[in-house]
């Protein structure tokens, strides 16, 4: 409910609970399909790894596996996992308790994981229980955007900062790399633009239209583009978010030694990570098989072996699907068990916390 004034507010102790149901798509039986599923590709893959002729120097790899190294890249998924958490509980309600942002952040985690669709699962998922706890839609969409491009800046700002040091020779990398260094900082570039464009526009488009579903839809974008802006000046979210990007390349770059593999130089490793990463919009559970040829493309455009490139992106794969899985579905339980309380209404925000922050001014 809202108080006087536009300020989002908790709801009456006494009201009745909100009784909207999991959306069909985050369903627990679709969450459990996706992992069979997930389990099936990879089983398939190791069987096809195993059986195949010509795959020696894969096999090779995987029996040289380091368990050191492995754990350690673990533990930097686990790392990038609670980044996620930070900007999350930054962006939305500073006041929230650390326990309910946890499973939240990890609960869209593991959305992200084995319902990806560009990230699309998680977002899914932290809008119904926004809803689920009385914010209102229009809010929750300003906030949506906002989070969005928080959790994205770090994504286009090393993009930018790579590809400018691999085209002006300050880091080693492929032969062609005024080419694969200057087209992706253009490319990063002309995204920062387009989206400050893009929000301007929003809002002057916004105040014209008298449609309500169009007016609200360029109102949050416009709210969600300023949010952002403002929100950049937060040492958490620059933390959380470039932590979330630093910690999962990290997981990549670990998988190399890993398996006994040569790393690749690190500016080239983190434009091939970025620019692969657009594999994973392909609508997939958890990704697989976009993702996968996307980032082992990269590799290869950056100067890895095919062999190489297909062991350290199939381990990296495997932990970035069983860790946030690990996490955030134990914690979305008990999120789940939680929200089915009478009083779940106060778990999300303390008392007093105002969530217009990120709303344009009249």
């Amino acid at each position: 409910m809202r108080a006087p004034g536009g300020r989002a507010t908790l709801p009456d102790v006494g009201a009745e609970p909100v009784a909207e149901p999991l959306p069909k798509e985050l369903s627990i039986r679709r969450f459990r399909r996706s992992a069979i599923i997930a389990v099936f590709v990879a089983a398939a893959v190791t069987a096809l790894i195993a059986l195949l002729p010509g795959l020696t120097a894969l096999r090779t790899s995987f029996a040289g596996a380091r368990p050191g190294w492995i754990a350690l890249a673990a533990l930097a998924e686990i790392c990038s996992c609670l980044s996620y958490v930070v900007v999350f509980r930054t962006v939305f309600c500073r006041r929230m308790s650390w326990r309910t942002g946890a499973e939240l952040g990890l609960g869209e985690e593991a959305a992200n994981s084995l319902l990806s669709v560009g990230g699309a699962g998680g977002l899914a998922l932290g809008a119904w229980v926004l809803r689920r706890q009385g914010m209102p839609g229009g809010q929750i969409g300003r906030l949506t955007v906002a989070f969005f491009l928080i959790t994205s800046v770090a994504n286009v700002g090393f993009l930018v900062l790579c590809g400018i040091a691999l085209a002006c020779g300050l880091a080693s990398g492929p032969d062609d790399s005024l080419l694969l260094g200057g087209l992706p900082a253009f490319v990063g570039i002309a995204a920062i633009l387009l989206t400050l464009a893009i929000g301007a526009f929003a809002g002057r488009i916004g105040g014209r239209t008298g449609h309500t579903r169009v007016k609200t839809t360029l109102t949050a974008i416009e709210g969600g583009v300023a949010g952002a802006a403002e929100e950049l000046r937060s040492p958490l979210s620059l933390i959380g978010s470039a932590g979330y990007l630093l910690f999962d390349i990290a997981v990549l770059a670990l998988c190399f030694p890993a398996f006994g593999l040569p790393l690749p130089p690190l500016v080239a490793l983190m434009l091939a990570y970025i620019i692969g990463q657009l594999g994973g919009l392909v609508p997939l559970p958890g990704g697989a098989g976009g993702l996968d040829l996307g980032l082992i493309g990269a590799l290869i455009l950056y100067g890895s072996s095919a062999a190489d490139a297909t062991v350290a992106v199939l381990a990296y794969r495997a932990i970035y699907l069983v860790v946030p899985a690990a996490l955030g579905l134990p914690t979305l339980a008990s999120l789940r068990r939680r929200l089915a309380k009478p009083e779940s209404q106060l778990i999300f925000c303390a008392p007093g916390e105002t969530l217009e922050s990120v709303a344009p001014q009249a």
